[in-house]
């Protein structure tokens, strides 16, 4: 997957009530795994949310494989899957597994290509043996294997996900990161979890806007934690 971003931009409101949340973003991404760091309010879940067309640009332009994300943000949500901070907001069907086949509803597979399909992440995920239970009533941990699980089983070439493990504890969050390293599909992944990004390509760090580190992730790193500590 090839990203770029030229003078990329974005505000809320108008007139007096405009509010600059992201601003002169230039950049191009093609690692597999890229980190995204800054505090809350620094502008990086604008971007994410930029990358399938969630939020359109104020500015500039974001080309996600070289399709405009203002232009063709329907084929580009083929292409890039998201997953959320909560879970909650991504659980959609009563029970797991119908949850995770949600996705393939509008492909066109026969139901025994679905249900395989289902099964075979539930059982990657440890949630098997879940399959026909209440989503709702999984624990924390479990809804955002889940919520992963029903956006991979739709194969996305991308998934963007924004700090899906901000709500978990440290062994679930270590849990999301484990079975993010197994992921076959580029990863462009927000987190304070630090250590998830030890083995990632790429890292770039956003403050009050604007993209401010873009490195190894060591680097990156340091660069927040001194941004921090200013």
């Amino acid at each position: 997957m090839i990203i770029e971003a030229q003078g990329l931009g974005h505000a809320y409101g108008e007139g007096s009530t405009r509010r600059i949340v992201l601003e002169g973003v230039d950049v191009q991404l093609t690692e597999r795994r890229i980190g995204v760091i800054g505090h809350n309010g620094s502008g990086k879940s604008t971007f994410l949310r930029m990358l399938n067309g969630l939020v359109l640009p104020s500015e500039g332009k974001l080309l996600v494989n070289g399709m405009d994300t203002a232009k063709d943000a329907k084929a580009i949500r083929k292409l890039v899957g998201f997953l959320f901070t909560d879970p909650d907001n991504q659980i959609i069907m009563p029970t797991v597994a119908e949850d995770v086949a949600f996705g393939l509803r509008k492909s066109g597979l026969p139901a025994e290509e679905v249900n395989r399909r289902v099964d075979e992440l539930l059982d990657r995920f440890g949630l098997l043996g879940h399959r026909d239970h209440p989503a709702q009533l999984l624990s924390g941990g479990q809804k955002q294997l889940q919520a992963l699980a029903a956006v991979l089983i739709t194969q996305p070439e991308m998934i963007v996900m924004d700090e899906p493990t901000t709500l978990l504890d440290i062994r679930n969050a270590n849990e999301i990161g484990r079975i993010i390293n197994t992921v076959e599909a580029t990863v462009v992944l927000a987190t304070h979890h630090l250590h998830l990004l030890e083995d990632f390509d790429r890292a770039l760090v956003f403050d009050h806007g604007h993209l401010v580190a873009d490195g190894d992730p060591a680097t990156s790193v340091a660069r927040y934690r001194a941004l921090m500590e200013a």
